[in-house]
């Protein structure tokens, strides 16, 4: 058996091997209802990457609002200055195909057309604007009420937007799509073929970490909670970019809930395990038997299908406060390609400057993606990932942290934050 999974892992490394394309005609704009690792370009802008690449990135650009259809409205005047940093950053790196998490959902995608239109398309301090003619974004698990007092501080709160609302919802959220994703494209996407994953229960996942009481060793969540209890805390998706010749790359994209704000029962810390754990095994089909979309269709990605794993994922490979073994899952897979980490100078820097948490970290801070709260913790992290399957070729990769002399340091900045306390995070991929 060993050896027959072997045989299968090492078919399924060399059927990755991806021929890509160059970049497609004109097309309408569609929504989701239908290596160098020292940071490359300008140490870790990725600006002007060439012909022969592609360029996936991820950005957790915090352009969330405290209520329902906030996000829209600021956006819909064409001044919001964060949305303005947001773009600018977007339009340096100028990625082909970007997840953005944190990004509001709403059931039309307005939010989602007039980022585009009045924010992406316009040119910010020499940045040319920059067009996807795809997009892709569908419901969140955040903000969804779930009808059970799922934090166990006796009182199931259902009201969206009160108090308590966020922590009995089957993903932290004041208000249904509050923190939720959208995928921008210059490729087009296979809207057809996208499987979504929203509803999936994490009493389905073989071996769960279900959390249980530490004082008694009883399930923290009830057998009528747990039949209910999704594993996402915001969605897991899977979509084809037909980015090859008769190919497509499958960029999964997530944003698994941060390993904190819990109790000793640590349901957060086990939840960003397994939301992590979901795509290790997914990507791997002798171990993904059990998992089925929100159509109902089973199993994983088939052997040989080239993928781009992207989100905030909230796992650090050496600190924080997560799983020690949750980032592992994926750095460590036999299908993931993680020899190429994206670096900035920015984010060295920052540490040093910072100190704090920060002294007492192992990671190397260039690394880092996050710039968090220093004292008393956890301090800047790497949080954001763009992993590629084995088998596609990696040309460069980096995050987009400037150091504090460079004049693009002020779309970073420091707290408050113009933009956002994560960084953008792209890789390329060699197109031929």
């Amino acid at each position: 058996m060993r050896s027959t999974t072997r045989t299968l892992a090492l078919l399924t490394a060399l059927a990755t091997t991806l021929t890509l394309m160059t970049a497609p005609a004109a097309a309408e704009y569609r929504h989701g209802d239908h290596g160098h690792h020292h940071g490359g370009h300008g140490e870790g802008h990725g600006t002007g990457h060439g012909a022969a690449e592609i360029r996936f990135a991820t950005f957790n650009a915090s352009l969330n609002r405290a209520s329902a259809g906030e996000l829209a409205a600021d956006l819909a005047t064409g001044t919001d200055t964060q949305a303005h940093t947001v773009a600018e950053i977007i339009q340096r790196v100028r990625p082909d195909v970007l997840l953005l998490n944190e990004f509001d959902y709403d059931a039309r995608g307005r939010a989602a057309e007039l980022f585009q239109e009045k924010y992406l398309s316009v040119p910010h301090e020499g940045a040319a604007g920059i067009d996807y003619r795809y997009r892709y974004t569908a419901p969140s698990n955040t903000g969804i009420a779930s009808g059970f007092d799922l934090d166990n501080d006796g009182v199931a709160v259902t009201e969206p937007e009160t108090a308590g609302y966020g922590d009995d919802a089957f993903g932290f959220g004041a208000f249904p799509g509050q923190y939720g994703m959208v995928v921008y494209s210059r490729y087009p996407i296979a809207t057809d073929k996208v499987r979504t994953f929203q509803k999936f229960r994490w009493a389905d996942m073989p071996d769960a970490l279900l959390p249980t009481a530490p004082d008694t060793g009883e399930p923290f969540y009830s057998a009528a909670e747990l039949a209910r209890l999704r594993l996402s805390s915001k969605s897991h998706w899977d979509i084809p970019i037909r980015a090859g010749r008769g190919r497509s790359v499958h960029l999964l994209a997530s944003h698994p809930t941060p390993p904190s704000f819990d109790g000793p029962e640590q349901r957060n810390v086990k939840r960003n395990h397994d939301e992590i754990r979901f795509w290790a095994d997914y990507v791997r089909p002798w171990r993904a038997g059990y998992i089925y979309d929100d159509e109902g269709q089973r199993g994983g990605l088939h052997p040989g299908a080239a993928f781009v794993v992207a989100g905030d994922l909230n796992a650090d490979p050496n600190d924080g406060d997560g799983h020690p073994d949750a980032i592992a899952q994926l750095l460590d897979s036999r299908r993931v390609n993680s020899a190429v980490v994206p670096t900035s100078a920015g984010g060295a820097e920052a540490a040093q400057a910072q100190q704090g948490a920060n002294t007492d970290h192992t990671g190397a801070p260039a690394q880092d993606t996050a710039d968090f709260a220093d004292t008393p913790g956890p301090g800047n992290l790497r949080v954001d990932y763009v992993l590629p399957s084995r088998g596609l070729a990696v040309r460069d990769a980096g995050v987009f942290w400037p150091t504090s002399d460079d004049p693009l340091s002020r779309l970073t900045g420091s707290y408050p934050f113009p933009s956002s306390d994560h960084r953008l995070v792209w890789l390329d991929l060699h197109r031929r």
